[in-house]
């Protein structure tokens, strides 16, 4: 079967990650998560302190970013400038503002050349805001996942508390709220659904669920 370009789209936390790497894991692809690398370049931004509202200085400081992927154990992990940051970019103080670091042209227009550059052979799942809109137009699968923001929320809620981190459920839906506004209505590469997508909603699916009609989509791809 011919090795096709497939762009998963969708609001935060409804589940992208998850359902592309398991996509990827059945068909043999190289997963690409667009998220964790504007996580990283905003993980780079609060490290090195960069006044986000400067945009010179933003643009002189992705003049010092490179974000790759590397495999560790089997599993795709981020990297920073070399560095392994798949923890540091899942924090809560990275999820406040990478809505807007990705917001900004000029981190947008670096981190789509290297997408370009990763998926331009195909056989690859690569999930974002923008994948199918912007990075990958062509891509022979489009998928649009949503969910209802409660949903997402408590997803996400659940998650943080598993790792220790102390915070309400109100806070993170606020969160969540905060950067769909963002990712729908930022002047470069909004979020948008558009009718060559397929629309996965999964408020009440379960991960097989979903994997099952994605894969059903796969072959009619292409």
């Amino acid at each position: 079967m011919k090795k096709i370009i497939i762009a998963i789209d969708g609001y935060s936390s409804c589940g992208k990650g998850t359902l592309a790497k398991s996509l990827a894991k059945e068909l043999g692809y190289v997963v690409i998560d667009t998220g964790a690398m504007y996580r990283a370049c905003a993980l780079y931004m609060l490290e090195d302190e960069v006044d986000l509202a400067n945009a010179d200085a933003v643009a002189e400081a992705m003049k010092h970013i490179h974000v790759g992927f590397t495999l560790r154990d089997g599993i795709n992990m981020v990297t920073l400038n070399g560095q392994i940051v798949e923890e540091e970019i899942r924090e809560m103080r990275v999820a406040e503002i990478v809505s807007e670091v990705a917001a900004m042209g000029v981190v947008r227009d670096k981190m789509v050349q290297q997408q370009r550059e990763i998926g331009k052979d195909g056989g690859v799942v690569m999930d974002g805001r923008d994948v199918g809109t912007v990075v990958f137009p062509q891509a022979e699968l489009k998928i649009f996942m949503t969910a209802s923001v409660e949903v997402r929320a408590k997803r996400r809620w659940n998650e943080l508390v598993a790792k220790g981190t102390d915070i309400s459920e109100e806070e993170v839906l606020y969160n969540l709220q905060h950067r769909d506004e963002i990712d729908s209505n930022r002047a470069h590469s909004p979020l948008t659904l558009t009718s060559d997508y397929r629309v996965l909603d999964n408020s009440e699916m379960t991960r097989e669920q979903q994997l099952n009609l994605a894969l059903e989509w796969v072959k009619n791809a292409g």
